[in-house]
């Protein structure tokens, strides 16, 4: 995802401002933890790093950034992916110059990581949490959770594409942001705004999903924008097991990443020497998620295996699936969906197939925008600039 940094802003600078280390322990907030400023960017000083790092172009960044941005980190109570009690962080930052007027609040979701410090609460200036400051600074209350699995609670599973153990952390930040605002006296307008690309999409489906059907008059969601997120599980583990893929590492990194959370999640006891050939099944058993696959991932399996998940003989895993599906309901706000159609990590099927649902549950604000020749890294661009759009014209009351 460090392309999406690189994509849009070229925002290759590194701020290191000296500021006082503000850490507060909370008192009487069921969520908040504890907060610390971690850098303070005056209007001039931010407006000044873009003009240097876009040159002849800044004047068409330099239109939306309105104020400064302070950035904290922030630590909150929630649970892990087997429902036990964690300390987890994330990024919350804030537009300087004015924190008196009542503004939106937004959540952006960070695709998949595999370098800790990535993290948003690390505010690297080469990851995606620089999408963060810069909302900020076009007047947006913004926040980006670390998810478990990183940051305050890196040594927790990651609830990779799990859709409970994604949302309920992701709304217990939401929950922490809110509490951190009102210690900081900020008043927020009621508007929600969600994004995120990848896994990122999915977090940020799974997120607006979750707050829909449980929390609606506490958290009312005003627009959602998802990119590229593989919101149908089923169809997608079908894909892997029967079709060719791109035989990226990486990718097959994802997919066994999926296939073990669930593994772990649900108590399937999935034997990887039966769903693996060798020298697969061995690299996994020493290096878990991170072993090497570099062929397609169909070709890794075993005929067994895949012969029994085609036949239905195993029904945990289809069920474990399922549960995760979240392409098959109708949002109430504004919806839109971006996926390029030759995207060779996460299949295009996934924003068809969750478009199609929601348009025949009569959702009237979801819309689709798809990207012809669109890969997962190029269609970055059309993304957050539609975040940006949506965000822009949504931030306000009217």
């Amino acid at each position: 995802m460090k392309q999406l940094t690189k994509f849009l802003f070229l925002f290759s600078f590194t701020i290191l401002l000296s500021c006082e280390d503000k850490s507060i322990e909370q008192q009487g907030n069921q969520y908040l933890l504890e907060y610390n400023l971690v850098n303070s960017y005056s209007l001039a000083e931010y407006k000044a790093e873009i003009s240097k790092s876009f040159g002849e172009n800044a004047d068409q960044v330099l239109l939306f950034v309105q104020s400064g941005v302070d950035q904290y980190k922030i630590t909150y109570h929630t649970k892990d992916l087997y429902g036990n009690d964690v300390t987890a962080s994330g990024a919350v930052m804030i537009p300087a110059d004015k924190t008196d007027t009542p503004l939106a609040m937004a959540s952006l979701q960070h695709g998949t990581l595999f370098n800790e410090q990535d993290a948003p609460s690390y505010f690297n200036s080469e990851s995606e949490v620089l999408l963060g400051s810069f909302f900020a600074s076009t007047g947006i209350l913004s926040g980006m959770p670390d998810y478990v699995g990183y940051g305050e609670s890196k040594n927790s599973d990651h609830p990779y594409e799990h859709r409970e153990g994604l949302a309920v952390a992701n709304v217990d930040f939401l929950r922490a942001m809110h509490e951190f605002l009102k210690e900081k006296n900020i008043p927020t307008n009621g508007n929600l705004l969600l994004a995120g690309y990848s896994e990122g999409g999915y977090a940020t489906m799974a997120t607006h999903k979750y707050l829909q059907d449980n929390l609606a008059s506490e958290f009312p969601v005003t627009v959602s924008v998802c990119g590229a997120g593989a919101y149908d599980k089923t169809a997608s583990f079908n894909n892997f097991v029967n079709e060719p893929s791109a035989g990226i590492a990486s990718n097959n990194r994802s997919y066994l990443w999926v296939l073990d959370t669930y593994n772990k999640a649900y108590d399937l006891n999935l034997d990887y020497d039966y769903i693996f050939k060798e020298p697969y099944a061995s690299r996994i058993k020493s290096d878990g998620y991170n072993a090497l696959i570099d062929i397609s991932f169909n070709e890794s399996l075993n005929q067994a295996f895949i012969d029994d998940f085609n036949s239905g003989n195993l029904p945990e895993l289809a069920a474990a699936l399922k549960d995760n599906d979240i392409y098959d309901w109708k949002p109430t706000a504004i919806t839109r969906l971006y996926h390029g159609n030759a995207d060779d990590y996460v299949p295009y099927l996934n924003s068809e197939r969750a478009f199609s649902a929601m348009k025949a549950r009569n959702a009237s604000g979801v819309e689709f925008v798809p990207v012809d020749g669109g890969t997962h890294g190029s269609t970055i661009s059309s993304f957050v600039f539609g975040v940006l759009e949506l965000f822009t014209i949504h931030k306000s009351d009217s």
